[in-house]
């Protein structure tokens, strides 16, 4: 899934969700999202609230998390698993789900080395450092 902007990517998981309460027909690409966003009821309202949310930025600072974000973050982990890019996340992902209460789970355990990376490159100004956050996965596998 690639999405240039804010807007585009809550316009796109927007567009899901009102696919998939009126259980019309999704793309390959949307049952992911779908999924995602099936697995995430606490989220509903926001995606069912869409111009209250459109200028909420979700502040960390005041302990907000950020939905889109966060879905964001499962899809992205369910992409590099599938492609196995980074070379290995792969068989990493089957060694923390078998140690995980479910799949949900340890895409939750992941996601904290995800974030991290994401974080570090950003500060950094530079692409995420691959190996970082392969050794960080590993660490909890």
């Amino acid at each position: 899934m690639f999405i240039q902007n804010r807007d585009e990517s809550r316009a796109y998981f927007y567009n899901v969700w009102e696919k998939q309460k009126n259980k019309l027909p999704l793309e390959p690409e949307e049952v992911v999202i779908s999924d995602v966003i099936s697995e995430h009821p606490e989220y509903h309202s926001y995606l069912d609230s869409k111009e209250s949310v459109d200028t909420n930025d979700f502040n960390v600072e005041n302990n907000e998390i950020n939905p889109f974000l966060h879905m964001g973050m499962h899809i992205a982990l369910k992409e590099q698993v599938n492609s196995d890019r980074p070379t290995g996340i792969n068989t990493i992902f089957k060694q923390i789900i078998s140690r995980s209460i479910n799949l949900h789970d340890a895409e939750h355990k992941m996601m904290e080395c995800l974030g991290r990376s994401l974080w570090e490159a950003q500060c950094k100004n530079k692409l995420p450092d691959e190996n970082e956050y392969i050794e960080c996965l590993k660490k909890i596998s």
